[in-house]
């Protein structure tokens, strides 16, 4: 069995030249040019159409998978031409190889499908992966590319998302709840403070209207004293606007509430 195999790969590697390779990794380095080409133009089409921007992002990075996956395999298959009986050796012994050596890549490979179709969250959506927070840019063969608050990139390996848990935001949606905290006095007036925190959360220029506004307060305990703890909960019309929205409204509330005496 073993000599058999070892004379298949003779056989494929004899398939092999200099210009079949030189074809094999220019088709393959254009490839990858026309994706990130695509992600180029996918980008400047979101910027040009905001409301559309998560679903191009979206559609961009299902045909990146599998452009890659489905066009690279054509191209091996197109520009050696192997033949079923080297197809068939190769494969099996590769398979252990692989099984054993790139254990870990498949595995990420193949939680990137599951990824796509099962969908725990989109490329766009605003996501909680451990202590990372930010948003999704791409999800490769490989990894998955999370975009922080403060502009770093964190690559995660696709595998790490089909054990651990991620928590989406937006879930697709160009909008997303926001929460901004206040902490009073429990002698301050609750129902002053809610007024004027639901006022300045209304007005933002950032603000979902048609989702609403909602203010709660609950008593909470703190080393110091126990204090009143307000939750202004509201939407933002894009995910981008978070951090906008959040020092908009602790800003112009801190204002308004010192003017009230409201500490």
């Amino acid at each position: 069995m073993d000599k058999m195999a070892a004379t298949n790969f003779d056989t494929f590697f004899k398939l092999l030249n200099f210009e079949k390779v030189f074809v094999l990794i220019t088709s393959l380095i254009i490839l990858s040019f026309i994706v990130k080409l695509t992600k180029f133009v996918s980008d400047f089409i979101g910027e040009s159409f905001p409301t559309k921007r998560i679903l191009i992002s979206q559609v961009q990075a299902v045909f990146a998978y599998f452009f890659y996956v489905v066009g690279g395999t054509y191209l091996v298959f197109s520009i050696i031409s192997p033949t079923k009986e080297i197809i068939l050796a190769i494969g099996g012994s590769a398979a252990v190889a692989i099984g054993f050596s790139l254990k870990d890549l498949v595995a990420s490979i193949v939680a990137g499908v599951i990824l796509i179709f099962d969908r725990p969250f989109q490329v766009g959506d605003r996501v909680q992966y451990a202590d990372h927070y930010g948003d999704i840019t791409s999800i490769g063969l490989r990894a998955v590319r999370l975009q922080t608050l403060d502009d770093s990139t964190i690559t995660i390996p696709n595998s790490k998302f089909i054990t651990d848990t991620v928590t989406s935001a937006n879930m697709g949606s160009l909008d997303m709840q926001v929460e901004v905290y206040f902490h009073l006095p429990l002698s301050s007036s609750s129902d002053e403070v809610s007024k004027i925190l639901y006022e300045v959360a209304s007005t933002s220029r950032f603000i979902l209207l048609n989702k609403g506004v909602i203010v709660n307060a609950l008593e909470s305990m703190t080393e110091v004293a126990p204090l009143l703890k307000y939750t202004v909960k509201a939407y933002v019309i894009d995910t981008r606007y978070e951090s906008a929205f959040k020092s908009d409204v602790t800003t112009r509330s801190n204002r308004l509430l010192s003017d009230h005496k409201l500490r």
